[in-house]
């Protein structure tokens, strides 16, 4: 090892962070106290009651289960059923989902033809209008090529 390599080891080892000694002041009104209460009672002892059930019913079950006269397969079973019914509750939704659209397509699917039907008059229309239009626009280009055309084509005669 170099020098200048244990000095850095040295250095990293031996340093020390000092911590800020200021501290925020903390709020002392009424919606603050009323927040920290709430925040108590609805949220953190809600979920740390959820959890003691929980793991309760993890040793409850495992105490079941792995004792002697525990039954693994019915077990299994119940598990299987806890992963599943979400799993069939979403696709149920989703399958009502699917049914609306379905429903809904079919009585769109009747409306729609006369619509469109309209709606392919308007625009068959307005394609006339366009190409009526863009003819109109090219007209004096073309019309001015054609005499320039003439032009050249008639002193292109003339020249032996």
């Amino acid at each position: 090892m170099t020098a200048a390599f244990k000095v850095a080891v040295t250095f990293l080892i031996h340093a020390k962070i000092e911590t800020m000694k200021a501290k925020l002041p903390q709020p002392e009104h009424y919606s603050y106290q009323t927040h920290r209460k709430q925040r108590n009672t609805q949220i953190i002892f809600p979920i740390i009651l959820s959890s003691l059930v929980f793991l309760g019913l993890i040793v409850l079950i495992s105490l079941a289960t792995f004792t002697q006269s525990g039954d693994v397969g019915r077990w299994a079973a119940i598990s299987t059923m806890w992963i599943i019914i979400p799993i069939m509750i979403a696709g149920l939704i989703l399958l009502a989902v699917l049914i609306g659209l379905i429903y809904l397509m079919a009585r769109a699917l009747g409306a729609l033809p006369h619509y469109t039907g309209i709606a392919q008059d308007y625009v068959y229309k307005a394609r006339g209008y366009l190409v009526r239009a863009a003819d109109m626009a090219v007209k004096p280009i073309l019309a001015l090529d054609g005499w320039l055309e003439s032009i050249k084509a008639f002193f292109g005669r003339m020249t032996p």
